[in-house]
């Protein structure tokens, strides 16, 4: 190797450079003789000296996970609030929405998702985590006023303008994952009081705010139903205010986005504006992206159908209920998932992401294997399927819902964290497009017995939840806490590779007024 030094600060810069960064600080590396120096010391290979220079005060930092929290949980209740919207267009259009258009409906949001995946993932590499933030919330609020205010000449025509507005808060609602998980971890390495407790936290902002906003999306039009007196000439009210309250989460959010902050980690170590190595991501990261890809393809696969469709597997088991008591059970199924991201989170700071994802996709294997296999007398005593259907909910949480946000981004350098989870989320996607289209299949083909169909549907997701937790076992890897260190070995390997990069954000400007303690350092 040449006698050449990285120079991990920002385009020469402070490693935090922003303001009152003192230049020097720059930590650099020495290829040849596999040194690392700093100001004028030495240490030996493999040994880094850390420098840290935080300055964002605990204030900023719970205020990003906050956020980006409520912008994961708009998620949930925009992908699940339809669910429950289309058992009252069955009332108000049952010409027009037919099979085909139904699994339309339910999936324009999800395919919207993965395009706003892929597309802000390279964005909030490219251009920072703020423009990301601000672009995905103006269009989710694009996609959910033209969904509340949709209309067309026929019923047909109206699920056709819903399809398409549906289809533009997916792709703002998707960007969020990427923007949000990536600021979220972010903030987290803010200092090592946050990364000691970050499982936990993460599982609260990517998997408890996602449970809420499912819970709130099958609770909203219970509500508005009830307001107005479950009269049928009010469910047109109904489902469009269900849309519109879809708007709270975003705008509430939208001035804190305008004035966000921009993280340690993307002022060390980004490539904005910068040709991206993906031939090389590929090449170092392979067995991360596969892991993380197919364990929540196969998570998604299992939990969002059968989210989604919570209503409609209760109204097949217990027909004589009314559209309020069938949505009123839905609501308490939805309510299982909360718990699971509570016990994920500990577990997986305790026994690490790897073997809590394996452990949760194993458990609820199993459950699974037992409501299809005894799903007949299970189903006789409703009380007893409703807690059984909701613990099998639970465990998805418990294990892959908690930690597949984190996998999909902590094991990756911050420079391609963007990138590498959108791409992951994406496939997340795929599975919940793929599994809900099979789901409907299964169900319209049981059509004649829904007690077969619940049984089968059930059978094949404990097959791919065990399959979840061989892959998550055997392909997932658990990473370093401190994000530096994997920055700083994806600095030296582009290096090795002849891969000329200049390092960090030394342009963006934070807004004045941010919560920020005075800048110290500590090795």
């Amino acid at each position: 190797m040449s006698d050449e030094t990285i120079e991990v600060g920002p385009k020469g810069k402070s490693p935090s450079h922003g303001p009152g960064a003192d230049d020097g600080a720059k930590l650099t590396m020495v290829a040849s003789s596999g040194e690392v120096t700093q100001g004028e010391g030495e240490v030996e290979t493999g040994q880094v000296h850390r420098v840290e220079e935080k300055y964002y005060s605990k204030i900023s930092v719970y205020l990003m996970m906050l956020f980006a929290g409520l912008a994961v949980g708009s998620d949930g209740y925009n992908a699940s609030v339809i669910g429950n919207v289309e058992l009252l267009f069955a009332v108000l259009y049952p010409d027009a929405l037919t099979n085909s258009m139904y699994s339309r409906l339910s999936n324009a949001f999800l395919v919207g998702m993965i395009v706003g995946m892929l597309a802000f993932g390279f964005v909030a590499d490219q251009l920072g985590r703020k423009t990301g933030a601000v672009a995905t919330t103006a269009l989710l609020v694009l996609g959910i006023v033209l969904s509340t205010a949709a209309n067309g000449t026929s019923p047909t025509g109206l699920m056709w303008m819903l399809i398409v507005a549906r289809g533009v808060a997916g792709v703002g609602a998707g960007g969020e994952y990427p923007v949000s998980f990536a600021g979220a971890l972010e903030a987290s390495d803010e200092g090592a009081q946050y990364r000691k407790t970050r499982g936990f936290m993460f599982a609260l902002v990517g998997d408890l705010s996602a449970s809420l906003g499912y819970c709130f999306g099958a609770l909203v039009p219970l509500l508005l139903l009830l307001c107005v007196h479950q009269k049928q000439d009010k469910y047109e009210l109904v489902w469009r205010l269900s849309f519109a309250l879809g708007l709270i989460p975003p705008l509430s959010i939208f001035w804190f986005r305008m004035r966000m902050t921009v993280s340690t980690a993307y002022r060390k170590s980004s490539l904005r504006k910068q040709k991206i190595p993906y031939h090389l991501i590929g090449k170092r990261y392979w067995r991360r992206l596969l892991g993380g890809s197919a364990t929540w393809f196969l998570y998604n696969w299992i939990s969002i159908p059968f989210g989604i469709f919570s209503s409609t597997i209760v109204s097949r088991v217990n027909p004589s209920n009314s559209l309020v008591k069938t949505l009123g059970w839905g609501v308490i199924i939805n309510a299982f998932y909360i718990p699971g991201p509570f016990i994920g989170g500990l577990l997986s700071d305790r026994i690490g992401r790897r073997k809590t994802m394996a452990l949760g996709f194993a458990l609820q294997g199993i459950l699974g294997f037992i409501l299809g296999g005894a799903n007949k007398p299970i189903q006789r005593v409703f009380p007893l399927f409703v807690v059984m259907y909701g613990i099998f909910l639970t465990l998805g949480e418990v294990g892959p819902g908690s930690t597949v946000a984190i996998t999909a981004s902590e094991p990756f350098p911050t420079s391609i964290r963007g990138h590498t989870t959108g791409f992951i989320a994406a496939w997340s996607k795929a599975g919940a497009a793929i599994g809900t289209q099979v789901f409907t299949a299964i169900l319209n083909a049981y059509s004649d017995d829904p007690e077969k169909g619940n049984q089968v549907a059930f059978l094949i997701g404990s097959s791919f939840a065990i399959l979840g937790a061989l892959l998550a076992f055997f392909l997932l890897q658990d990473a370093d806490k401190h994000l530096d260190s994997e920055d700083d070995k994806w600095k030296v390997y582009l290096h090795e590779h002849g891969w000329k990069a200049e390092w960090g954000d030394d342009e963006t400007r934070d807004p004045a007024g941010v919560f920020k303690h005075p800048l110290t350092r500590t090795s």
